[in-house]
């Protein structure tokens, strides 16, 4: 939203997400996600804790401080405490393999996978609104949780043919679409009749919601 607007105005911002969930390690995330907040942790927290010029056993405690600050900063909760320093132990560890994650010598499809399913997992708690939240909901995803009472109808409605067919369509883009940042940079009409039908479908969805606040300004 801001790059857009920002372009709309005559600003050009960098580029803030590149692909993340096409990273093949969890060190390749980071360098995808949230660029503009990676690179202020790397500058302002990292260097100055020493980065990797102290030696290898410093780095990995660096970048472990590092991940915790940086969960810390989204909200002073056990959950975020969790995200981070889960993300610090992986990252670390990567390091300590060269940059290279311990499932490194499978396929390009199968990296991407196991990254993918690694980062939702610590998803949770960074969503969840507490620990014991987490950790129940995490349980429900391995189903060894007690099965909740609106399960049944749940299921109804997320097996429907309109959801599975987002999810689908969803994989699609995520994986196999071009990047929008890339694709609109030069935009000719027919891009242009595409952008705007996309448009309008958001702001149809968005009305159906009684309640979507912009997730920032849940913290």
């Amino acid at each position: 939203m801001a790059i857009g607007l920002g372009l709309m105005h005559g600003f050009v911002f960098p580029k803030n997400f590149d692909s993340p969930y096409r990273a093949q390690s969890i060190t390749e995330f980071w360098h995808r996600w949230h660029i503009s907040l990676s690179t202020w942790l790397r500058d302002y927290l990292y260097l100055p804790l020493g980065g990797n010029r102290r030696g290898n056993v410093r780095t990995y405690i660096n970048l472990f401080i590092v991940m915790l600050l940086g969960g810390l900063w989204h909200g002073a909760a056990w959950n975020f405490v969790a995200w981070g320093a889960l993300h610090g132990v992986l990252l670390a560890g990567e390091r300590l393999r060269g940059k290279s994650a311990l499932y490194g010598g499978l396929p390009v499809g199968a990296r991407m996978a196991v990254t993918f399913v690694i980062v939702l997992v610590t998803w949770v708690f960074f969503r969840s609104p507490d620990l014991a939240s987490a950790i129940r909901y995490l349980g429900d995803m391995a189903a060894v949780g007690s099965v909740q009472p609106g399960a049944p109808l749940l299921s109804g409605i997320v097996y429907a043919p309109y959801y599975l067919g987002t999810f689908v369509l969803s994989g699609v883009i995520v994986w196999l679409a071009p990047q929008t940042w890339d694709w609109t940079k030069a935009l000719s009409a027919p891009k242009a009749v595409v952008v705007l039908a996309v448009l309008v479908l958001a702001v149809i969805v968005l009305t159906t919601q009684a309640y979507n606040p912009f997730i920032y300004f849940i913290f």
